[in-house]
């Protein structure tokens, strides 16, 4: 995953501009506090603080090789429980109060008579925990082959088979396309009638998008691509009005010499506003405010954020 690195007058508002940078919320990003700013006289702080950051790679859950670890306690069982059997054996079920009472040529006697039996016994213990060994070591080879053997197509055939359910479930009629380019993917659903699935503003396009995640990254344990979901265009068009609203407002700054604070957004959209007057001259972005209602300003470039 790309690390982005972004700076503020204190570690919170530089965490808050690189989480606008990767469009994600906290929870989905990974931090590296590179720089804090130092304390100066009577509270000021002087410098900026500085930080790196990046999208958390999907945590896969642990595998557990239920005959490794059951295989481990039955060797530390048998092994005791063999000891406590030829013990018991060699005294021919005596309680050991009475063993001890024998004298110490019987009870030499006894030992030398099971000597061999015990030998032959420990011999084909050994032979049987080999091949329980073997068995282990391939199926820890096996597990492990099976979590770096994901690729990028597989996530994709699992996304749009979750696609294909959930508009069988919305009982509406539409298409599955995945688009794939490397490590990116986007599942696109093409029909008529797909607005409840995307919901006021895109959330519930968001909760889809989630949920088509867990089908299929977290399921095969990937770390490596990143999967979108788009229903009926929504994004596209989002994108492109957010973008004609993003320049309309910047010419109004422009224009008036005053900042505009615009609606709460998700970090999604905010992203949007960012990259898009990222190279108009004369115009600065930030975001202000915590989730659900942080806002994006757009101010005259150079204007102080006080």
């Amino acid at each position: 995953m790309e690390w982005v690195e972004t700076t503020g007058r204190s570690v919170d508002e530089a965490k808050e501009k690189a989480l606008d940078r990767l469009g994600v919320a906290a929870d989905d990003a990974d931090f590296e506090v590179l720089e804090e700013p130092k304390q100066g006289l009577f509270g000021r702080t002087r410098g900026e603080a500085r930080v790196r950051a990046r999208v958390r790679p999907t945590q896969a859950r642990q595998k557990v090789d239920r005959r490794r670890r059951s295989g481990r306690g039955a060797d530390g069982d048998s092994s005791s429980g063999s000891e406590a059997d030829g013990e018991q054996r060699a005294s021919g079920g005596q309680p050991r109060s009475q063993r001890r009472g024998q004298s110490g040529g019987q009870q030499r006697q006894q030992r030398a008579g099971e000597g061999g039996g015990s030998a032959g016994r420990s011999s084909k213990g050994q032979q049987r925990s080999a091949p329980a060994e073997q068995r282990r070591s391939s199926a820890a080879a096996a597990a492990e082959q099976g979590e770096h053997s994901v690729d990028a197509q597989q996530v994709g055939d699992e996304a749009r088979r979750f696609m294909d359910g959930l508009l069988a479930a919305f009982g509406a009629d539409g298409t599955v396309e995945l688009v794939q380019e490397g490590d990116d993917l986007e599942v696109r659903v093409h029909g008529q009638n797909l607005g409840l699935m995307v919901g006021p503003r895109g959330t519930t396009l968001q909760a889809v998008q989630d949920l088509a995640r867990v089908a299929s990254q977290r399921r095969l344990g990937d770390h490596d691509t990143r999967l979108r979901v788009d229903i009926g265009g929504y994004r596209e068009r989002r994108r492109e009005a957010l973008g004609r609203f993003a320049v309309q407002m910047a010419d109004e700054v422009k224009s008036s010499g005053i900042a505009r604070v615009l609606e709460p957004m998700s970090s999604a959209d905010r992203k949007i506003i960012h990259d898009t007057l990222a190279g108009v001259d004369g115009i600065a972005t930030r975001s202000e405010g915590d989730d659900p209602n942080r806002r994006v300003v757009i101010a005259p470039a150079g204007e102080s954020n006080d």
